[in-house]
């Protein structure tokens, strides 16, 4: 587990279902209401918004993992990254094909009239799911 002053970061993330992804990681790239920011080790304190979209996770080795995030929050204090979202899953666990049929088909009811809060929820986990799976290309 990383500790303060480590050159890593642990992180977390979890749905509102289940613990999603945890490990020890060297960077974070993710989007927030304010726009994208970057984490590396010893970043300061930050608590952010988060909106629909692919989270960018750089492994110790080198390897890279993109979560699915629908919103929520990202929290930052002492090299350690909680990241907490209503939805979120591994790109891994997407299709991309099937992810963006379904995003067309939800637009296309919001395009139509219909309007509410959980045709908003769908579309916002379609989209997540969407570029979480072109940002793992």
């Amino acid at each position: 587990m990383a500790e303060p002053g480590s050159s890593v970061l642990h992180v977390e993330v979890v749905a509102a279902d289940r613990a999603v992804w945890s490990g020890d990681v060297t960077s974070i790239t993710a989007r927030t209401t304010e726009g994208d920011i970057g984490i590396l080790p010893g970043h300061s304190p930050v608590l952010a918004v988060l909106v629909p979209s692919g989270v960018e996770i750089v492994e110790q080795g080198g390897g890279r993992q993109v979560v699915a995030v629908d919103g929520g929050f990202i929290s930052v204090a002492q090299n350690r990254v909680s990241i907490l979202s209503e939805y979120a899953a591994m790109s891994s666990e997407v299709d991309a094909g099937r992810a963006r049929s379904e995003l067309d088909e939800l637009l296309g009811r919001a395009g139509a009239g219909e309007d509410d809060p959980e045709l908003q929820a769908a579309i916002a986990r379609a989209q997540a799911r969407v570029k979480a799976a072109e940002r793992a290309r």
